[in-house]
Parts: C-alpha cells; sequence; structure tokens
C-alpha cells in the first residue's frame, strides 16, 4: 500500500508541477491543500491519514502536541534549513523524521526592493488612478539617489539589499548587535554607532533579521518615534521584530511616510485584521520566498528528502 503525503499551503496548487513526483508515484500518493489549515484540532483530523507532510517554511507548527495526535507520520519536509516551530525532541520520540531544502536568498532580496520602490514612487496609488480615470498624477515620488538606507541586519539578504542600495547611489549604513566593521567595510556600507542612530538618520529602514529572543520587539513605539516623518519603513524578515501595534499606531498617526510589510503577527491575514486597511502600507501575502525557481527548489529537494527516506538513508535532516 502507497504512503500517503499531504503537502501543505499549496496556495497557488504549483507544488505537483514545479518538481517531478512521478519518481515516487509507485511508493506514494500526493494530496496537496490549497487552503491554510488553522488549529492544532483541525491539523490532527487533516492529517491523521498521511504518513509524509511537506510543509511550507514556518507557517505550520509542528508541537510536540500535533506530532503525538498523528500516529502514522512518519517523515516531516520542511522547505528552508532552518524551522522554529517544529519540536524536533518529540519527533524523535515519536520515530518521526524531519528533513529539509535548499532555499534562496534572491526572492526575498528582490521583493524587498518591489516594496521599497512601490512605496517611494506611489506604484500602487498611480496605476489605480490611470485605471479607474483617477487623477493624473497624484503623489510626489520620493528619491532614492543621496537618501540613507539604513538596515537592520547585513547577513546574506541584508548584504544583498545593500549593495542595490548602493548601485542606486544611496547612502547605506547597518547596524545589529553582532555586526562588526569587518563586515560593514567587506560589503562597503557604513556602521551605524547604534540602533537608535540608525533609525534617526535614515529615509528607508529595512529589517533583515533573524527572529529571537533579542530581536522580538526589537522595533516597538519608541524606536519608531525616531524615524523621520518622511521615512519609510521595510520588514521582508520577520513580523514579530516589529511591534505591530506601535506600527499600526504610526500609520494611522502619520508619524512615518509609510511602510512596506510582507510578513504579519498572523497569517493568512484574517479578513478583518487591521493590517488590511491600514493606510500608507503596501502589503503583499508573505511573498518574500515565493519565485518560480525557489519552489522548484524546495518540491523537488522534498522529492529527493522522501525518496532518499523510502530507501533508508535520509538526507538533509533538521535540525
Amino acid at each position: 500500500m502507497r504512503l500517503r503525503c499531504a503537502v501543505l499551503d499549496d496556495f497557488q496548487q504549483v507544488a505537483t508541477e514545479v518538481a517531478d513526483w512521478a519518481v515516487v508515484a509507485d511508493d506514494v500518493e500526493v494530496v496537496s491543500f490549497d487552503r491554510h489549515i488553522e488549529g492544532e484540532d483541525a491539523l490532527a483530523a487533516a492529517l491523521a491519514g498521511f504518513d509524509i507532510v511537506v510543509t511550507l517554511r514556518e507557517r505550520v507548527p509542528f508541537p510536540g502536541s500535533l506530532i503525538a495526535r498523528l500516529p502514522r507520520l512518519k517523515l516531516i519536509v520542511a522547505s528552508g534549513m532552518r524551522n522554529s516551530v517544529i519540536d524536533y525532541a518529540a519527533a524523535e520520540a515519536h520515530g518521526v523524521t524531519v528533513s529539509g531544502t535548499a532555499s534562496s536568498s534572491t526572492p526575498p532580496v528582490e521583493l524587498t526592493w518591489a516594496l521599497l520602490l512601490g512605496l517611494a514612487r506611489g506604484i500602487v496609488e498611480e496605476s489605480n488612478g490611470l485605471r479607474s480615470g483617477g487623477p493624473w498624477q497624484s503623489t510626489v515620488g520620493a528619491d532614492l539617489h543621496g537618501r540613507r538606507l539604513g538596515l537592520l541586519g547585513l547577513g546574506k539578504i541584508g548584504g544583498r539589499v545593500a549593495r542595490i542600495g548602493l548601485a542606486f547611489g544611496m547612502r547605506v549604513s547597518a547596524w545589529s548587535r553582532n555586526l562588526t566593521r569587518e563586515r560593514a567595510d567587506e560589503v562597503g556600507v557604513e556602521l551605524a554607532g547604534s540602533k537608535e542612530e540608525l533609525l534617526a538618520g535614515s529615509d528607508f529602514v529595512s529589517v533583515h533579521l533573524a527572529l529571537g529572543d533579542r530581536t522580538r520587539g526589537l522595533l516597538g513605539a519608541a524606536e519608531l518615534a525616531l524615524l523621520k516623518p518622511t521615512a519609510y519603513l521595510i520588514n521582508t524578515s520577520r513580523a514579530a521584530i516589529v511591534d505591530q501595534d506601535a506600527l499600526l499606531d504610526a500609520l494611522h498617526a502619520g508619524r512615518i511616510a509609510g511602510a512596506g510589510v510582507d510578513v504579519f503577527d498572523v497569517e493568512p491575514l484574517p479578513a478583518d485584521h487591521p493590517m488590511r486597511t491600514a493606510p500608507r502600507l503596501l502589503a503583499t501575502p508573505h511573498l518574500g520566498y515565493v519565485s518560480r525557481a525557489n519552489y522548484a527548489t524546495y518540491y523537488g529537494q522534498a522529492v529527493e528528502d522522501i525518496r532518499a527516506f523510502l530507501a533508508g538513508a535520509p538526507v538533509r535532516r533538521l535540525p
């Protein structure tokens, strides 16, 4: 009897198109879910009949309590090689193997700039106005050349964002608790003396930090108050790094020019979530990693992980 594999959050229904699942078809029946399953009880019911689960990024938590309710589960494949919402100890205790996949940093870099440019030049407003018979020009674009781009984090993604900013002729500075002058010099940017200095002096601030105890709530009301009223904030990293209530207050009060956000405290966003109607906000539904090449990697390597597991030699094991 074939094993059953659930592919979660396949919103675009492309998981079986971008990878060759035929190589496991004799052994595995694949079922994709194009709607998010919310809550442990619903997940336990939906996944009860599956031996393998392919989960996208960190959207679906797998705590020990859920794993214990899935006695058929043998393998979890998570996209990316880091996942903070899977209880690895519980998985091991219940005999569940966890594997990951590679993930490219290119798509989130590109989306960061799509949001930044969309905000700076009023792309959505102007396009909507043009298509609906609205005014011919209603915004005045914010310049990039000569302005300061402040980066919170200068890792793989932050470094690539920085180099694009330099190509636009921007002055780029960066800060994080562990950022060294050597790393800043390597990328060709200025090392800000403090988080506060970076926030107060930047025209655009972009967040590129991993979420952890030291970064959760890193930007609260006091920090957002340091931003210029003409400044823009971009967050394609993790929602919890920025206090969501404080950000909403700043947007509604007009204390900053705008924000570009791809990550939220609840995903998918409920229909009545205040982020859906906030002013001065350019928001996308967590598209940072969503690109055809990245999906081909995720699902192609998910198939590889499944084949290796079936052969008794799991690969890319997590953590």
